[in-house]
């Protein structure tokens, strides 16, 4: 009886999911162009490359547009983050600062897993025109 009735919100549980975790991704791209306090970086500079994916990608994610590929995208972002930059500090996520860009990777790729939810530009789409559009 539980079961079926939280399995009734799922749908919704996995946007408001898709929607923070965009709404914080994009903060942290907008910290790298010099906002909310952020240390401006340079254009060949690889953390300005991350910085244009999570302020472009992190809103693309809470509208729900575009939603696995760009899911994927940012997933690989996050590993390849973790990778270079915190592993070689440490093992342990709290003590090489690497729980975000962990988290962000495997919360986005269960996004890609699962799709974009019950609200979404891309659930909409499929709706009105078909639908096999990016789902």
């Amino acid at each position: 009886m539980i079961s079926t009735l939280v399995d009734r919100f799922r749908p919704y549980a996995l946007t408001i999911l898709r929607v923070t975790a965009g709404f914080s991704f994009w903060q942290h791209g907008l910290a790298k162009f010099g906002f909310l306090e952020g240390t401006v970086r340079e254009f060949p500079e690889l953390r300005w490359f991350a910085g244009a994916l999570e302020a472009f990608g992190g809103p693309l994610i809470m509208l729900g547009f575009f939603t696995r590929p760009v899911a994927f995208l940012l997933s690989g972002e996050m590993a390849s983050a973790y990778f270079i930059s915190h592993l070689p500090r440490g093992f342990w996520t709290v003590l090489n600062d690497g729980e975000p860009a962990y988290l962000f990777c495997f919360i986005f790729l269960f996004i890609v897993a699962a799709g974009p939810g019950k609200l979404s530009l891309d659930g909409w789409i499929a709706k009105k025109f078909g639908q096999r559009w990016w789902m």
